[in-house]
Order: C-alpha cells, then sequence, then structure tokens
C-alpha cells in the first residue's frame, strides 16, 4: 500500500502526517507527501513542524518539499488532501475515475468530520501546530484502522 499526503505547499500539515502515518503503519506501507504548490520545493519542513513532531519523538527533519506530480496518480494507492482547496486541486490534476477515486479528504476518514478540514499551521504559533498534530495523529490512526480491515 502505498499512501500520499497532501497540502499546500508541504511544509506543515502533510510532512506532519507522512511522519505520524510511518510511525502506525509496518515498513512494507510506503508514505509520502506532497504539496499542490511548487514555492518551498527543495526546502525542508516549517521548523515549527520539525520541532512539534521532535516534541512526539518522530523525526521529519530530513524530508524535502515537492509538488505533486502525475506519476503520483499511478504510484499511490490513496491520496489525503488536507483541505478542500488542496482536495479540488487535486482532483482537477486526475485524468480518470480511478484516479479520482484514490484522492479523498484526510478528516473524511475519520466518520464524523465529513468535510472538515485540518487548518493550516503556518500563520499560527507552536500551539496551533500542536492542535495540528493532535488531530493528524487522530486521523492517521483512524487510517491504520481502516487499513487493517
Amino acid at each position: 500500500m502505498k499512501i500520499l499526503m497532501v497540502c499546500l505547499g508541504n511544509i506543515c500539515r502533510s510532512p506532519l502526517a507522512e511522519g505520524i502515518m510511518k510511525t502506525k503503519l509496518p515498513e512494507d506501507y510506503m508514505v509520502d507527501s506532497a504539496g499542490t504548490i511548487s514555492l518551498h520545493e527543495g526546502e525542508h519542513p516549517d521548523k515549527r513542524a520539525v520541532k512539534t513532531a521532535a516534541n512526539h519523538d518522530i523525526d521529519i527533519s530530513q524530508q524535502r518539499s515537492r509538488p505533486i506530480t502525475r506519476k503520483d496518480f499511478e504510484v499511490f494507492d490513496k491520496i489525503y488532501c488536507m483541505d478542500i482547496d488542496v482536495l479540488d486541486d487535486v482532483v482537477s490534476k486526475t485524468k480518470n475515475e480511478e484516479e479520482r477515486q484514490k484522492v479523498s479528504l484526510f478528516l473524511e476518514v475519520m466518520g464524523d468530520r465529513k468535510n472538515t478540514e485540518v487548518p493550516d499551521p503556518y500563520w499560527g504559533d507552536m500551539k496551533d501546530f500542536e492542535a495540528v498534530f493532535q488531530l493528524l495523529d487522530k486521523g492517521c490512526e483512524a487510517i491504520k484502522n481502516q487499513l487493517s480491515k
């Protein structure tokens, strides 16, 4: 199983989601992250995201931002988007129904949070990053449980 986490710039939410998901799944799962824009391409995650992950014994410091590509729709089985704008952007890049079926809103997996977005902590402070971490952790746990069914 190959899972892709997607946010806008791939420096806050999706790198955290990637890091968290990797700690919850066996090593034979592939987990990666990407953004819908290339503004931060090649950069490490935001320092606040790195610190928040480290506070939970997760190292995301070596991740590098990259934009989503056409090949991602061929490689990945599941593509989780952090908010509705990202979802719309990713869906607009699909070329058929099979690819569209791989794409979903990250928090939809939690059932009672349909169409709920993971807030972007970029303009916030460490408290916002921690709140996002907790939300992502719950979502990743729900994904893990869904995959093990």
